[in-house]
């Protein structure tokens, strides 16, 4: 008896997952098939019916952040109260830098865990990779909707976020890891307040 379309999207998305997870501890290169679809409990033969490549699952593992991440999750739950875009856009700088966000690996956004990894892997997962500076860059837009300068700044508040916690990322030192993504908020908070 074949399984169902629900059952196909289900594990889908099982297998994606598994992926964001392992490829944001271990980097593309570092993950094989076989230890995605163990850890997803699924065989390697599975993984063809739903992928045609590595670099394809890739991609969907990067993109798939955009509705598995902190801020969504807080978003959706707070739909009511979060209408006002600068609100938004000052929560999303907050949580974005947060010790909660930096201390759990699962939750690091591709924009920051996997740049170098991305910059190899193909157009698919560059693809993604851009729809994310774009998606996180438009809720920066929206919040400084009506300032002349709008683009550059949202863009600038993108670069502050994802410089932040690369830097913060690859240092072992507790105090700069506090400090610089305290100057990156800092600085991003700013720039989000009109003229």
């Amino acid at each position: 008896m074949p399984y169902s379309p629900e059952h196909a999207v289900q594990t889908r998305g099982r297998i994606v997952e598994s992926a964001r997870r392992l490829f944001n501890r271990h980097g593309f290169e570092q993950v094989t098939i076989d230890q995605i679809m163990a850890a997803a409990g699924l065989t390697r033969g599975a993984f063809y019916h739903h992928f045609q490549s590595k670099n394809e699952l890739y991609a969907a593992a990067v993109a798939s952040f955009i509705t598995c991440n902190p801020f969504a999750i807080q978003t959706a739950e707070a739909a009511e109260q979060l209408r006002d875009p600068r609100r938004l856009a000052r929560m999303l700088v907050e949580l974005y830098l947060s010790d909660e966000v930096l201390e759990n690996i699962d939750l690091h956004c591709p924009l920051y865990a996997l740049p170098a990894d991305v910059a190899r892997a193909g157009l698919e997962p560059q693809e993604a990779y851009t729809d994310l500076i774009r998606g996180m860059g438009h809720i920066y837009r929206s919040a400084l909707k009506g300032v002349r300068d709008a683009s550059r700044r949202a863009e600038t508040i993108v670069a502050l976020c994802v410089g932040g916690m690369v830097l913060a990322r690859t240092t072992n030192d507790p105090d700069l890891r506090k400090s610089l993504r305290a100057s990156a908020r800092h600085q991003a908070l700013a720039l989000l307040k009109a003229d």
